[in-house]
């Protein structure tokens, strides 16, 4: 049996606290790219891995962020990663389309949840959805066929909306991130159809169960060791899960003390976690498979896995890697604050 393992990857800009603060503004290219030290350690460190390595991934790139953005940035980033072989499939967070309002500091003020899809009107988050399909075509690319709902936000009209849109997949929960509090959307792995829409979750399980009380935790690159990958990876294997579906963004492989990423440093760390499971992914071909959302979702096989599974990682895993992020976290900060005390006295 094959376990398809889809590395996802949420490309967006940022509000920057531009809604909090009339001095700052949105970032656009730096928060994908994250240049540092002359080089792209972010989506360009990113591409480079996944062709090293053979690995097919699916980039949910954000598609409202014209309303502020009209030169359209994301643009030629879209198709670049469409170049290199990549899926490009629909993100979309709302709070771009604050900036359709002349008065957007006033309407942020009134209503500060203007990111989400949890409790917004069907006809609102089908416009929404409809307005970030209409991006593609514009961007030359080809139609959608998986949507990624901002923050992870979703509740039983956004799959409504979605199955008016006539988006087939989506992959919106990830328990840890955003539960909506909605027993029929308490889904950890594996596939299910909801309103003719089938959802592929990320990855949740217990990285640790101690004394009656256990801990969720939804499977990203910058959340997980590669130890702990690794081992979750061989149990959906051994428990004939079809497929796994993992979260990661850009910005995840850089250190930044700044909101505008102005100056940045390579996170080590989260690289070579991201080189190891490509890696491993590789290395391991008669087991598993690296590919696309929408490619393994036209596999019968995973269409007719409804199965919930929650697996269990290990405590001393754990335990381990919050140790090592605590470590790389610290010693980061205090490399970028030297780094800035070095460039005010005007010193390499």
């Amino acid at each position: 049996m094959l376990t398809r393992v889809c590395i996802t990857v949420d490309t967006e800009f940022s509000i920057a606290g531009a809604f909090d603060d009339p001095r700052r503004a949105p970032v656009a290219e730096p928060i994908v790219w994250c240049n540092a030290g002359g080089k792209s350690q972010g989506l360009g460190f990113m591409l480079d891995c996944f062709e090293r390595f053979h690995t097919t991934a699916t980039f949910f790139v954000e598609a409202l962020h014209r309303a502020y953005f009209s030169a359209d940035p994301m643009r030629p980033i879209a198709r670049r990663i469409a170049a290199r072989g990549h899926e490009v499939q629909l993100h979309a967070h709302p709070c771009w389309t604050v900036f359709d309002d002349p008065d957007w500091r006033r309407r942020v003020r009134a209503h500060p949840d203007q990111d989400d899809f949890f409790g917004r009107a069907e006809d609102d988050s089908v416009a929404l959805i409809r307005r970030g399909l209409a991006v593609f075509d514009d961007w030359g690319l080809p139609q959608p066929e998986v949507f990624r709902s901002g923050n992870l936000q979703h509740d039983d009209v956004l799959y409504r909306a979605l199955a008016r849109a006539q988006v087939p997949y989506s992959s919106n929960v990830g328990l840890s991130l955003f539960d909506s509090g909605d027993p029929r959307y308490a889904l950890y792995a594996g596939c299910h159809t909801r309103h003719g829409v089938v959802e592929f979750p990320v990855l949740t399980y217990r990285d640790w169960h101690l004394a009656g009380h256990s801990h969720l935790k939804s499977l990203t690159i910058a959340g997980a060791s590669f130890l702990e990958t690794r081992s979750l990876l061989e149990r959906a294997h051994q428990a004939h899960m079809p497929l796994v579906v993992i979260l990661t963004h850009p910005f995840e492989y850089v250190q930044s003390c700044h909101l505008d990423f102005g100056h940045a440093r390579r996170h080590a760390l989260n690289q070579q976690r991201l080189r190891d499971l490509c890696g491993f992914l590789d290395a391991n071909r008669s087991r598993f498979l690296g590919t696309g959302l929408a490619e393994a979702a036209g596999q019968p096989s995973s269409v007719r896995a409804p199965h919930n599974p929650v697996l269990d990682g290990k405590l001393w895993h754990s335990v381990c890697r919050m140790a090592a992020q605590a470590s790389y976290d610290r010693f980061g900060h205090w490399e970028l604050a030297r780094d800035a005390r070095r460039a005010q006295r005007g010193r390499p």
